[in-house]
């Protein structure tokens, strides 16, 4: 059986107005579609979170890295 889901007025009326826009079936159509654009976006930022993480933690040594290809001794050995 169905869980009872209380929707305010003006949240029905923009469930019927996206219902007619998107040619959805019913309303639960378009709030399903709303949930999984929300959990595309959850997880993006997400994903964000942990490249920032991981950026954090190469940062330095990525930047230790940089400093030596940055020297003018590199280019001594090219003919």
């Amino acid at each position: 059986m169905g869980k009872p889901l209380m929707i305010q007025p003006e949240d029905d009326n923009r469930i019927e107005s996206l219902k007619e826009k998107t040619g959805a079936r019913s309303k639960v159509d378009v709030v399903r579609a709303a949930l999984t654009l929300l959990e595309e976006d959850v997880k993006r930022s997400e994903r964000v979170k942990r490249w920032e993480r991981a950026a954090k933690v190469v940062g330095k040594s990525g930047l230790d890295v940089l400093k030596e290809f940055q020297t003018k001794e590199r280019f001594k050995s090219l003919p």
